[in-house]
C-alpha cells in the first residue's frame, strides 16, 4: 500500500493533473470555482472578466478600513491589505493595483478624520500604503497619472488633520516621488 503524504505539494498536484484530460481538468477548474467566491474573483480577475474586476476588492478593503460602529464592527488593515495582495496575485494591471492602492490610502485617511482614530499602527499602515501607491502611479503611463496624483495630494492634505505626523510623512514621501510631474 502506497503511503500519502501529510502535505502535499504543488508538485504532487501537478503530477496528477497531467493525468487530466481537457474534460477533466475544466471540470475540476468548475468545482473551483464554485467553491468560493474568493476564487470566482481571482478567475475574474485572471482572466478580465466582468464590467470591474475591482469591485470585490474596494469593497473588502472598504470593509476592513472604513467599519461600520454603530454596529461594533472592527478595523483590520491586514484584511485590507490582503484584498491588494489577492488582486496582485491574480495578475491584475499596474492601472488597477494603483487604483485600489489609491482606494485604500482614502478609506484609510477619510475612516480616521470622521471618526477620530487614535491608532498609530493604523497610521502607519496608511503612510506605508500611501507610499506604495505613489510608487505604483509614478510607475503608469504619464497620460494615467494626473487623476491619481489630485486624489493623492487630497488624500496628503486631509491627513494634515489626523495627527500623530501622517500629514507631515506624507509631504515628505509626496515631495521624494515628484507628485504631479504633469
Amino acid at each position: 500500500m502506497a503511503t500519502k503524504k501529510a502535505n502535499p505539494s504543488w508538485t504532487d498536484v501537478k503530477a496528477k493533473l497531467a493525468d487530466f484530460d481537457r474534460s477533466g481538468l475544466l471540470a475540476l477548474v468548475q468545482d473551483l470555482y464554485a467553491a468560493s467566491k474568493d476564487t470566482q474573483d481571482f478567475v475574474h480577475t485572471r482572466l478580465g472578466l466582468g464590467e470591474d474586476v475591482l469591485k470585490p476588492y474596494k469593497a473588502t478593503i472598504d470593509r476592513w478600513l472604513w467599519p461600520d460602529v454603530f454596529k461594533k464592527q472592527d478595523s483590520s488593515v491586514a484584511k485590507a491589505k490582503k484584498a491588494i495582495a489577492d488582486y496582485r496575485k491574480a495578475q491584475g494591471t499596474p492601472e488597477g493595483l494603483a487604483e485600489l492602492l489609491v482606494f485604500y490610502c482614502e478609506q484609510a485617511s477619510g475612516f480616521s478624520r470622521d471618526v477620530g482614530l487614535q491608532d498609530e499602527g493604523y497610521f502607519g499602515a496608511l503612510v506605508r500604503m500611501f507610499s506604495e501607491a505613489l510608487k505604483a502611479i509614478s510607475g503608469l503611463p504619464q497620460a494615467q497619472r494626473p487623476a491619481l496624483w489630485t486624489r493623492m495630494d487630497a488624500v496628503r492634505h486631509a491627513s494634515h488633520d489626523i495627527g500623530y505626523g501622517v500629514g507631515e510623512d506624507m509631504d515628505s514621501l509626496l515631495a521624494q516621488h515628484g507628485g504631479n510631474d504633469e
